[in-house]
Order: C-alpha cells, then sequence, then structure tokens
C-alpha cells in the first residue's frame, strides 16, 4: 500500500514537473505577458545601471570589426565583453538560444539569395537610421518614450512611415520579382547523436553557464556587467517564447489589420513608462537619464530609414538578436551589416558635424511640467491603440 501510494506521488511529481516545463519552454506564451516582463527587466535595468538600449552594443562590435580589419585606425574605448550594451545584447542573443534549444525549436533557417541582400540592405539601413536617430526601436523609440524624451515619440512616427514604406515595396517586390523558396534543408545522417533530444540539455547548460557567468564578472569587481548580462538572457527568453516582436506592431497593421502586438507594445510602453517617470521625480535616477534624442529630424528621419530597413530585413535591433539566437542566417547578415554601418555612420555624422543640425534633446516634464506630463503620455498610448483597434475591424489602413 505504502509503494503504491509513493510511486503515485512521484508520479503527480513527474507529471507537474512535465507540465511546467511544457508550460515555460514548449507552449508559446501570451504576447502581453511578454511585454509586461519585457517592462519589469527594462525596470530592473534603469534601477541597476541605466536605461536599456540594443545599438550601443552594435556600435561596439562595428568599432571592433573595423579596427581589427586595420580599416580603422582608432582603437575602440571598450572591450565588447566590458561594454554595458554589448554584455547586454550578448545576453538577448544567449537567452534566446537557450529558449530555442530547451524548446527544441533551434535550428539553421536557410533563406533564398534575394532574402540576404534584403538583409544586407536591410541592415545599412537600420544601422543609419538608429545613427541619426541615436537610438533604435528599443532606445531610439521604446526606452527614449518611456524615458519621456519627446524624440522618442518622433521616431514612434518615423517607424510608422518606415513600416508603410517598406511594406509597399514588399507588395510591389510579391508582383513584379519571382518568388522563390528557401533551400529544403539537409538531411542529418542516420545514427549518431539524436540531436532533438540532446538540445534541452545544451540549453540547460547555457542556462547555468550564464548565472555561473554573473559570479564571474562579480568576482572581478565588475558586477554591474555581469547583472546587465543576465538581465539581457532574461529579455532573450522572454522575447523568443513570446515572440514579441516591435516590427510586427508597426508592420501588421498595414499589412492584416492586426493590433495585437500594437497593443502588447502598448502595456508594456505603459508599465515602463509610469514607473520610469515615478522613479525619476523621485530622483531615485537623475530625471534627465537618456534625454539625448534629436528631436525632430534626427528622430523623425532616422525612424523611416529605420523603419523601411526592419521591413526589408523582416527584424529590428532587438528581434534581430533574438532571432539569429534560434538559427535565422538571414538576420545574422543583417546583424553583420547594421553594426558594421552604425558604426561607420556615426563616425561620418560626427566627423562631418551634422549632429547638431539634426535636433537636440528635449524632456517632456520641462515642457509642459510634471502635472501634465503623465496624461500626455497615457493620451498618446491611448490614441495608438484606439486607433489600432478601429483598424483592426475596418481595415481603413491595410494595404497588403
Amino acid at each position: 500500500m505504502d509503494e503504491n501510494v509513493n510511486g503515485a506521488f512521484i508520479n503527480t511529481i513527474k507529471e507537474q514537473i512535465k507540465d511546467g516545463y511544457s508550460l515555460a519552454f514548449t507552449q508559446k506564451w501570451p504576447s502581453w505577458l511578454g511585454g509586461i516582463l519585457i517592462a519589469i527587466v527594462a525596470l530592473m535595468i534603469f534601477l541597476w545601471d541605466y536605461t536599456w538600449g540594443i545599438v550601443g552594443g552594435y556600435h561596439n562590435w562595428g568599432d571592433w570589426i573595423f579596427y581589427l580589419a586595420h580599416a580603422s585606425k582608432d582603437k575602440p574605448d571598450t572591450l565588447p565583453w566590458l561594454h554595458h550594451l554589448s554584455i547586454s545584447d550578448f545576453g538577448i542573443l544567449t537567452g534566446a538560444l537557450a529558449s530555442a534549444l530547451l524548446s527544441r525549436q533551434f535550428k539553421f533557417r536557410r533563406a533564398p539569395r534575394l532574402e540576404y541582400i534584403k538583409g544586407l540592405i536591410g541592415g545599412i539601413l537600420m544601422g543609419t537610421g538608429a545613427a541619426l536617430a541615436k537610438g533604435c526601436n528599443v532606445g531610439g523609440f521604446f526606452s527614449a518614450a518611456a524615458m519621456l524624451d519627446i524624440g522618442g515619440y518622433a521616431m514612434m512616427i518615423g517607424l510608422g512611415i518606415g513600416a508603410f514604406i517598406g511594406l509597399k515595396y514588399l507588395l510591389w517586390e510579391m508582383e513584379h520579382l519571382p518568388q522563390t523558396t528557401p533551400p529544403a534543408p539537409k538531411t542529418p545522417p542516420s545514427g549518431g547523436l539524436d540531436w532533438e533530444k540532446i538540445k534541452p540539455y545544451i540549453g540547460g547548460i547555457i542556462f547555468i553557464a550564464v548565472i555561473i557567468g554573473f559570479y564571474v564578472y562579480a568576482s572581478y569587481d565588475q558586477t554591474i556587467v555581469g547583472g546587465l548580462l543576465f538581465f539581457g538572457f532574461l529579455i532573450g527568453m522572454i522575447m523568443h517564447r513570446s515572440r514579441f516582436c516591435f516590427v510586427r506592431a508597426f508592420r501588421e497593421p498595414f499589412m492584416t489589420g492586426e493590433a495585437e502586438m500594437v497593443r502588447a507594445v502598448a502595456i508594456s510602453l505603459l508599465i515602463y513608462g509610469l514607473f520610469a517617470t515615478m522613479i525619476k521625480f523621485n530622483y531615485i535616477q537623475e530625471p534627465m537619464m537618456d534625454v539625448y534624442h534629436p528631436f525632430w529630424i534626427g528622430s523623425l528621419s532616422g525612424g523611416i530609414i529605420f523603419g523601411i530597413g526592419m521591413l526589408l530585413a523582416g527584424g529590428c535591433g532587438s528581434s534581430t538578436l533574438w532571432r539569429v539566437g534560434e538559427g535565422n542566417t538571414k538576420l545574422l547578415v543583417t546583424l553583420v551589416s547594421f553594426a558594421l554601418t552604425n558604426s561607420a555612420v556615426s563616425s561620418l555624422l560626427d566627423k562631418m558635424g551634422i549632429r547638431d543640425k539634426l535636433g537636440s534633446a528635449h524632456f517632456l516634464p520641462d515642457l509642459v511640467g510634471w502635472q501634465f506630463t503623465v496624461p500626455i503620455f497615457v493620451l498618446i498610448i491611448v490614441v495608438w491603440v484606439v486607433i489600432a483597434n478601429w483598424n483592426e475591424k475596418t481595415e481603413k489602413f491595410v494595404i497588403f
């Protein structure tokens, strides 16, 4: 009798562990949940160090590639594994890789030749747009808007315009260029290791390695850097599990009318921005932190160029990282071209003295006062969601 009870208890525990694993790593998470979790981690990064950004990491990688290739004599100031945004970006890529392995969804995804060309051009456009706006979809829009930098709202408009133009091109491409299918995946040889069974174990090892990495950084007096690696890792896992994608938020209203990702990004931005406002208002962090984006020429034009690029590439600054982590080879091309272009264009803008002509930073509370800041911030997000929901029902803006 006791053996039967013990056996039933053990079987129950096994089933609960199996169900929990399926919930965490097999089933897709709701996009709204991904948005909430990303906002929470972004706030943790804000309190831990600085605001969450992406493009600074790309810039650092591009600088080092040029330097190591002897294309630039200027040695970058910070090593990639000590650069705060670089290590956070690496964490996102690694988090997505671990999540894809744990869910057995990792595989190298090949694309038709034209897609690689689009990925290359998309990366060039995104690198250029991010240089003009001093940030990508995360640092230039998401974090900037949450930090009450009005350049973030200008880039938001630019991303919408760019997504519309990019989608127009994709429509033209479908009508005028022959459509090709990606090469068939190679059949793995029979015998040997069963990679499908091994993948979750590799993902688990990566997870443990990142935790160990935090303590290694801490032992070298680099606790902040180690924390950013772990926070980036969490964002990568969240984005992969929920398929959270800023591109969809700006593309789908014009493509299908779907507003699910608009609502997810809006929820995330609302949580991020309201709590960041309280943090700034109470001087827990410097109120002017992350207020440096060029309003309005740089943010708007950069957003338009970036928006076109992200439609061509099929990924933005953040989704490029997590989709490379799950094995997307097209976006690996985008990642490299984005990094190189952002480094080169940023340097060119500085040397030519164009930065000052793109606009200056403006802090929303300085313009309207703290008493009107929150209502205006909330109103902007509510209007965006209302328009997206209306379009979802009427399809007035759908062009696909």
